[in-house]
């Protein structure tokens, strides 16, 4: 980027600024001389072979003003095989930076002896060691008043701490260690001060798997218990509250993190080996982290990203070529606010839309704004002033379509990115980010908005770092804070470039890191099957919200350098949702036979989910209809529906034209008429009705006719016997009783039995039994218990 100092000559700062830096360079003259005075050659060469490290733990304050006391400690090591005689530790102030490039290359060159030392402050001011043995670390501070730096006009000095010493091979005094590192000088107020815009990002890795109890809770399942660690007390979310909590900055916060921890403080179990799972313990770890951020965000900007911090470059360069990836975006983003409301009862910001290391293309601006993001938080390494500004312009400029990209200074924003473990590399990222501060509002007395965006996920020690440079800043005099809304809005500058660049300037570096093509693939195929499963259901957000946010993680830009991560997650959730569909199946059938013309045939639909099932179509099909008919045609179809654990056997009526063996299909069908599950086939064995069959059957119905007439002539002549043995007589007596009809009525005689036998017995005519019995068409209930 372009500015003021870089280009002199050409410095759009007014004359006050001008002669401010020109006296400035003055005033570091004698110290220029002072470095002149020093030896070059022999003790450089001596530091290259027996060198001496310095490393600057502290230094406090980090932007010291007048009456301060300057603290500087830290250890100096011998790295080489001779000791260190008569040697001392010392302060020296260096030349007045004017330039934030200036600034970058005594950065990247901060303990070559090449570089010069500066003028050292001398006196009492400095640690004496007799002796520095090799391989032993002494431990130094030395504290001054800033008075005796003899510091110049407002800016950025150079300052370094030094050790001085000989040794037997070059016993003479000679640098043999350094460390520089740079002091900020504004002791008024600045006549203009940067409001600086500061995002404090709240995202982490994806945790929750698509998996749930079986039960009514729908118990989450987590793949392990590292967000546990990070939000306990000293882990790094925890830590990125804490420390967050008194700072004024812009919170940026992934919803899934929010979802995952709320989860985490009620039931939930982590995932083990294969299908197993154990019960999580840390629920009041979730809910005091939880308690802490609502306390902590209360009256504080607060900007949402879309659910699980979507990788949009890998959806602009591998993702809008497959149908549907697209709409996961928008229902991320959809799904965000509701999200924050929940958990921390706030109205979130979701116009922001920030792209991996603000790296940005015009594919990328387009699936960013795609959502209904129509601010992009870029970053000035993209995309770069173009124009030849001596100044570093603000953040907000539109770049067509009512988009505004919001673009955060690179210097700024990549200070903490390194190791920070160490106090030494702590100290020096903070007095850095600090001098470019000062630096850049420096440049020019027009007032600017500046945005800060560190890295996604920083780590523990790099969020302290974070926090000692931003509370600095917050308390110095050439800074005031400012939300990003605000710097979003703020007035545009006009020589600001805003073209976006070209796809091809993206680096590739974060090209390997992308989501592949066939990642979005296998996305759309999990989101079909999705798709044909919920329509079943009778309460569908049971499987659409697990897998719809499953589906959203699965997109996130934390799988960036976890390739195989990444595909392991993508797996486990479509064969999960395989599993779950497959709860709901066909029963396999064996080979059924048919004797006679018609029959019914059932067939068993089985629900393991814990919910009923409908809108659901069961189709036999006979693949030889002229032999056998399904419903009288070559299928037959009817509705199912299975209440949760239980199942249902469907039954079909058949008819049978001709013998022999027909395979049949049994299909169940979502009502749109898309196949559901696995088919069942089975074959059915037709045995036809035969002449010799009916021959027999007529023979024994003409046998049982005879047998009827023989007993009725029987009958008959007994009656006729009974009239003569009574006489004439007989018909005129009042027996009550009809003439010819012994007995009361009804009764038989007593020498006929009540069952006829032997060939004379009459027979009541019957059809042989079938195979199959003929049953009820009907489908049974809904209540049948599935046998386990």
């Amino acid at each position: 980027m372009a500015e003021a100092a870089d280009f002199q000559g050409t410095s759009a700062s007014p004359v006050r600024r001008w002669l401010r830096r020109t006296g400035g360079l003055l005033a570091g003259a004698p110290l220029l001389a002072g470095l002149l005075q020093l030896p070059a050659a022999g003790p450089a060469q001596a530091a290259s072979s027996d060198p001496v490290s310095v490393s600057v733990d502290s230094l406090s304050p980090s932007a010291p003003t007048d009456g301060d006391t300057l603290t500087v400690s830290g250890t100096v090591t011998n790295n080489g095989k001779q000791a260190v005689t008569g040697a001392h530790v010392g302060l020296r102030v260096g030349r007045m930076l004017n330039t934030r490039s200036a600034i970058d290359g005594v950065a990247q060159h901060s303990d070559d002896l090449q570089g010069g030392t500066g003028t050292e402050v001398g006196g009492k001011y400095e640690e004496k060691f007799s002796k520095l043995a090799p391989g032993v670390a002494e431990h130094f501070s030395i504290s001054v008043p800033v008075d005796k730096l003899d510091l110049g006009d407002d800016g950025v000095y150079e300052f370094g701490v030094a050790l001085s010493g000989q040794t037997s091979a070059q016993p003479w005094d000679q640098v043999l260690g350094v460390q520089r590192t740079f002091l900020p000088w504004q002791p008024a107020e600045a006549d203009t001060k940067t409001k600086t815009t500061f995002l404090w990002p709240l995202i982490s890795t994806v945790h929750m798997t698509a998996r749930t109890g079986a039960g009514e809770l729908q118990t989450p399942v987590f793949l392990n218990d590292d967000l546990a660690k990070e939000i306990a007390p000293g882990g790094r979310l925890a830590q990125m509250l804490e420390l967050g909590k008194d700072l004024d900055v812009t919170w940026v916060i992934d919803p899934d993190l929010l979802a995952s921890v709320d989860a985490m403080a009620g039931n939930y179990r982590v995932q083990g080996d294969g299908n197993t799972t154990t019960a999580g313990t840390h629920q009041a770890v979730a809910k005091q982290w939880l308690a802490g951020l609502q306390k902590a965000v209360a009256g504080k900007e607060v900007v949402a990203l879309p659910f699980a911090d979507p990788d949009l470059a890998s959806l602009a360069h591998s993702g809008t070529s497959v149908t549907g990836s697209l709409s996961h975006l928008k229902d991320a983003t959809d799904v965000a606010a509701t999200t924050v409301k929940t958990v921390l009862h706030v109205t979130p910001d979701t116009d922001f839309a920030w792209p991996v290391e603000g790296a940005v293309d015009p594919s990328i601006m387009k699936v960013a704004t795609s959502a209904g993001a129509d601010r992009v938080i870029a970053r000035s390494d993209s995309l770069q002033e173009t124009a030849g500004l001596s100044y570093t312009p603000s953040a907000a400029r539109p770049v067509g379509g009512g988009t505004t990209a919001v673009v955060a200074d690179a210097r700024l924003s990549t200070a903490f990115d390194g190791d920070l473990t160490k106090a030494d590399s702590a100290t020096l990222a903070v007095q850095e980010f600090l001098a470019q501060s000062l630096e850049l509002n420096a440049q020019t007395d027009e007032q600017r908005s500046i945005v800060v965006a560190p890295q996604r996920m920083p780590s523990a020690s790099q969020a302290q770092a974070m926090a000692t440079a931003l509370k600095a800043l917050q308390d110095e005099t050439w800074s005031q804070s400012q939300n990003l809304t605000a710097a979003a809005k703020a007035k545009p500058d006009p020589d600001a470039t805003t073209r976006i660049p070209s796809t091809s300037a993206y680096p590739s570096s974060l090209r390997k890191q992308e989501l592949p093509r066939t990642a979005f693939e296998q996305i759309a195929r999990t989101q079909d099957k999705l798709d044909n499963f919920k329509v079943i259901l009778s309460d569908q957000s049971r499987v659409v919200t697990p897998f719809g946010r499953a589906i959203n993680r699965e997109m996130s830009t934390s799988w960036r350098d976890r390739s195989t991560e990444a595909d392991s997650f993508r797996g486990d959730v479509e064969n999960w949702l395989d599993e779950l569909a497959d709860q709901v199946k066909l029963i396999d059938k064996s080979e059924t036979k048919l004797s006679g013309r018609s029959a019914t045939i059932p067939v068993t639909v089985q629900n393991n989910l814990v919910q009923p099932v409908n809108h659901l179509v069961l189709r036999l099909t006979s693949t030889n209809p002229t032999r056998l008919k399904i419903g009288g045609k070559a299928y037959y179809e009817q509705r199912v529906e299975v209440s949760g654990g239980h199942s249902q056997s469907v039954k079909f009526t058949t008819s049978a034209n001709a013998n022999g063996r027909v395979s049949v299909y049994a299909q169940l069908y979502t009502e749109e008429g898309q196949e559901y599950g696995d088919p069942v086939q089975f074959d059915v064995k037709v045995t036809e009705v035969t002449p010799t069959v009916m021959l027999v059957i007529g023979g024994g119905v003409l046998l049982l006719v005879l047998a009827g007439f023989r007993m009725y002539t029987q009958r008959k002549r007994a009656a006729a016997r009974q009239a003569e043995d009574d006489g004439p007589d007989a018909a005129g007596e009042d027996t009550g009783e009809k003439p010819g009809i012994p007995g009361a009525p009804g009764d038989r005689l007593p020498e006929e039995s009540d069952a006829p036998s032997g060939e004379d017995d009459p027979e009541q005519p019957s059809d042989p039994a079938p195979d199959t019995a003929p049953e009820s068409a009907d489908p049974s209930g809904t209540g049948e218990r599935v046998d386990r």
